[in-house]
């Protein structure tokens, strides 16, 4: 028999160790399809199945419990060799952060940073994949929460502020209500119910229906844009669109939100100079004082 492809092997062990496809092929950038075509062709290949479907995701047969346990050992070995390789270049930093935040808080203040360090290359992962920094080369992340994770050191870095923004059309039209009246615009829903904390805590009550619903906040807010209705917006998010004069806020009321914005990452990145270097960054563009 020729030797394996890593592809499907690497393909199997994730799909093993988490137990659902769709994990799996996020945490390895591909399609669901993607990873099943790879299954299927080392499951061909070696004769018989490893994974089996279930009620939760997917099972190792006995075969697949006997290939996983024989294999995932030293593919770790190997994992941990090439991280430690990786770890060595002191001038290249591996950022994780989710699309948005990238494009509305980082990405625009990068220029500056460059052009300080022009001996560092900074490798952003843009991605809402939660970063697995055991099994990946990430030396830091930008997280959204509540600051408590293992294994990880979680440094705070500002808060996350909530608030009713328009289109500056839709604001002409209709008004700026007070706090407690914003249920007589036109409001846009969203997966957290975030309305409900608004009105609970300003006083008034919410829409019998809401006039779209949207499960992703950056599409909530471009529809706020776009003039659909009033999003309850993430300031952090919604702050470029609004100096942009693509939305305008109806009141200088905010709610704090029940998460905040946090600096992650794993004990191994303090040795590395390049990561101390972006760390001491963005604490500064957080606006917290840094230990030199």
């Amino acid at each position: 028999m020729s030797r394996l492809p890593l592809d499907q092997v690497d393909a199997f062990v994730t799909a093993a160790r988490l137990r659902n496809l769709t994990r799996a092929a996020e945490a390895m950038h591909l399609t669901v399809s993607a990873l099943s075509h790879r299954m299927r062709l080392l499951e061909q290949r070696l004769g018989h199945k490893l994974l089996a479907r279930g009620p939760r995701g997917v099972e190792l047969t006995p075969d697949g419990q006997r290939l996983f346990d024989a294999i995932s050992g030293p593919l770790d070995t190997i994992e941990h060799a090439l991280r430690r390789a990786t770890l060595r270049n002191d001038h290249t930093v591996t950022l994780s952060l989710i699309p948005s935040m990238a494009t509305a808080w980082l990405v625009p203040r990068l220029p500056a940073f460059l052009a300080t360090h022009p001996e560092l290359g900074l490798n952003l992962q843009s991605s809402t994949h939660v970063v697995d920094f055991e099994r990946e080369p990430v030396d830091l992340a930008l997280r959204l929460g509540g600051g408590r994770w293992a294994n990880v050191h979680a440094e705070f870095l500002f808060p996350e502020w909530i608030t009713p923004v328009a289109s500056p059309a839709l604001l002409k039209q209709h008004g700026r209500p007070a706090p407690d009246q914003m249920a007589r615009l036109p409001l846009l829903g969203d997966p957290a119910n975030r309305w409900k904390d608004w009105f609970e805590h300003f006083g008034g009550q919410p829409p019998a229906r809401y006039v779209a619903q949207f499960d992703d906040t950056e599409t909530l807010h471009q529809a706020a844009a776009q003039g659909v209705g009033v999003a309850l917006a993430r300031w952090t998010l919604a702050e470029p669109l609004v100096k942009a004069g693509r939305l305008a806020t109806l009141t200088k009321k905010r709610l704090q939100a029940d998460f905040a914005h946090y600096l992650v990452y794993p004990e191994r990145s303090l040795g590395h100079p390049g990561f101390r270097k972006v760390r001491a960054w963005l604490l500064e563009q957080a606006g917290v004082a840094v230990e030199r």
